[in-house]
């Protein structure tokens, strides 16, 4: 019997020929990933290991991105205990502020992370990376302070559900309508601790930007991984970007499936996920009147340049309404001085909208855009749980840049066909 593509990459982690959903292994990591939140904690947990050197300097990340630039002095707090480790370990890839961006937008744009890779990280949305055809998933900070330690990592190994797209997307739909659609059609526990392989030739000509964004919220739906298979896309990507050799896997023909679930894209609509759960998903068309008070347009789910160039074409020439805050987060620096250069940013200023220091800020409630009481915000992130954005009685209703930018100008939630 054949192997999913986790499988495939597992194995050749745990250097088995072989590995089944539900077994146990042991396996080698290529990167261990951590941020400001995260850090502190696995520091202190790798120190009372009693290891006085991380197992590899270049392949422990740190990226600062959640509270920075430091809102308070807890976070300058958490930023200097993870400043003072990479500096002491000689950690290359430590990212501080003017140099760092959103750390799922930034690994990848660095080529830190490639195809057949298992990465594991302190933040949950780690499975960003299995749109380049690698094992991406979150952990705790104790286990990656194990990780960071011996750069090997014990787990189960997943079951599988391969999700199949169909037909010719409409217009204005992207990666993120695809995504909130499936999480929608299976629910938030519906991939409960299974990888979940996105194929089909919907999501073969789907752009790069669009897979990273569905890759990122297979957690979602309670995914371990996301994945996509490598191909010349993912070529292309990397092309330039990636700093070593990888090898691509793929999924057996006769791979066991736990689920195969086959979705026409081409009835999908730009879609909007209502408060409270991500599998709150309905068409934009049937949303109704609901009047907000903010846009968020960033995040590692929809932080990069072709995200920003959707928002723009709609915001170009128009304005934000008046009742409402638009702020725009580039999701590194590269991808904020590429906006610079294309002219997007003046864009946003035009039409109204605030531009950000690269930062995830608002979409965990951390600052740049925190809502009050009985506020709604309309928000390219990933996740509309009770009080994710701040007060415990706002509300966030998650959308793609398209409807969020048509929204921000409609002071409602809108389809951009509305505006257009």
């Amino acid at each position: 019997m054949g192997m999913t593509l986790a499988e495939k990459i597992l194995g050749a982690h745990a250097d088995r020929e072989e590995v089944r959903a539900g077994q146990f292994i042991e396996a080698a990591v290529d990167i261990v990933l951590s941020n400001d939140i995260t850090a502190p904690i696995a520091i202190r947990e790798f120190e009372r290991l009693g290891v006085e050197r991380v197992f590899d300097p270049q392949r422990v990340v740190m990226v600062a991105d959640h509270f920075v630039p430091n809102k308070d002095i807890k976070s300058a707090e958490q930023s200097l205990a993870m400043r003072r480790f990479a500096q002491a370990q000689g950690l290359p890839h430590h990212f501080d502020v003017g140099r760092m961006g959103i750390e799922h937008v930034l690994l990848p744009e660095q080529g830190l992370v490639v195809p057949g890779d298992v990465i594991v990280g302190a933040d949950s949305h780690t499975c960003t990376y299995g749109a380049l055809g690698a094992f991406a998933t979150g952990m705790g900070s104790t286990d990656i302070a194990v990780a960071m330690a011996t750069g090997h990592i014990w787990m189960r190994v997943p079951e599988t559900i391969r999700i199949v797209y169909h037909g010719e997307l409409q217009p204005w739909v992207g990666g993120k309508d695809l995504i909130l659609y499936t999480i929608g059609l299976i629910g938030v526990g519906g991939a409960h601790y299974k990888a979940i392989e996105f194929a089909g030739p919907t999501v073969e000509a789907l752009p790069m930007s669009g897979r990273f964004t569905m890759a990122n919220m297979a957690i979602e739906a309670g995914g371990k991984a996301g994945l996509f298979a490598v191909d010349d896309a993912t070529r292309a990507y990397l092309e330039g970007r990636s700093t070593r050799p990888y090898t691509v896997y793929g999924a057996d023909s006769g791979a066991a499936y736990a689920r195969t679930i086959r979705i026409d894209a081409s009835q999908i609509e730009p879609q909007v996920a209502f408060p409270h759960l991500p599998e709150n998903a309905r068409a934009v068309s049937q949303a109704g009147e609901v009047r907000i008070d903010q846009v968020v347009i960033g995040s590692c789910t929809n932080g990069r340049l072709a995200d920003l160039r959707v928002a723009a074409q709609l915001l170009h020439g128009r304005q934000v309404h008046p009742d409402v805050r638009c702020i725009v987060i580039p999701g590194t620096q590269q991808v904020y001085l590429d906006a610079m250069q294309e002219g997007l940013l003046r864009t946003f200023v035009q039409a109204g909208a605030a531009v950000s220091t690269p930062t995830c800020g608002p979409c965990l409630g951390g600052h740049m855009g925190v809502l009050a009481g009985g506020e709604r915000a309309v928000s390219t992130t990933n996740r509309n749980f009770r009080g994710r954005m701040g007060h415990s009685e706002s509300e966030v209703y998650l959308a793609g840049p398209a409807v969020a930018a048509a929204s921000a100008i409609a002071g409602r939630i809108a389809h951009p066909a509305d505006i257009t």
